[in-house]
């Protein structure tokens, strides 16, 4: 897929405020400072499109782009570390909890995880949350700049093995890098494919 256009559509508080949802829609969400916005960037090739914050918890509302005129890129408030109050927090996790389970276009979550650490508990409980809502969902590994090839598989095979102490099977996986672009094509593509399967279902 190339991307000709990406523009900001909205942020919504809440489910009730999203746009329309008249088009196939992709979300992305990870812990707070996972590289969300950069991969974002990287992504749609606009290098200021998602705001960049060395402040982690800095997305607080659902930020709708509209990319090539064709399907929705939800960015999504991170779950875990933020330094703002609970309350505020959980009412950031209750209207993306919504989100997830009620918006009728999303055609897949991207779960983003710092290819650094080893598996978090915050990252299998929402990856089982996703699950058992049946929300469809990829995992996208983020910074894969930081670490060495060799690093990368060890990693990748010890989060392999932790959800599928849970799950049956494994989700799709890309290993990013918003530095070199490592895994931009094969995200677009996915999501091209995901996109003719959703508007062609039979």
């Amino acid at each position: 897929m190339l991307i000709h256009s990406a523009v900001f559509v909205k942020s919504s508080p809440s489910l009730k405020d999203c746009p329309s949802p008249s088009l196939p829609e992709f979300a992305f969400i990870g812990r707070s400072n996972v590289g969300k916005s950069s991969l974002i960037n990287m992504l749609t090739g606009h290098s200021k499109l998602a705001k960049i914050s060395a402040q982690p918890g800095k997305t607080r509302t659902i930020n709708h782009f509209i990319i090539n005129d064709k399907w929705y890129l939800a960015d999504l408030p991170g779950y875990g570390y933020a330094k703002v109050p609970v309350a505020l927090r959980d009412k950031w996790v209750k209207s993306a909890t919504k989100y997830l389970t009620d918006r009728e276009n999303l055609v897949l979550v991207f779960v983003l995880i710092d290819i650094r650490h080893k598996p978090q508990k915050s990252d299998l409980d929402f990856l089982d949350f996703l699950g058992m809502n049946q929300v469809p969902l990829a995992r996208v590994f983020t910074k894969s700049d930081k670490i060495s090839a060799s690093a990368s598989e060890q990693v990748l095979r010890l989060h392999d093995a932790a959800m599928l102490e849970r799950w049956e099977s494994l989700p799709p996986s890309f290993v990013t890098s918003s530095v070199n672009a490592a895994g931009r094509d094969l995200i677009l593509d996915y999501i091209e494919e995901s996109i003719n399967k959703f508007s062609n279902p039979h």
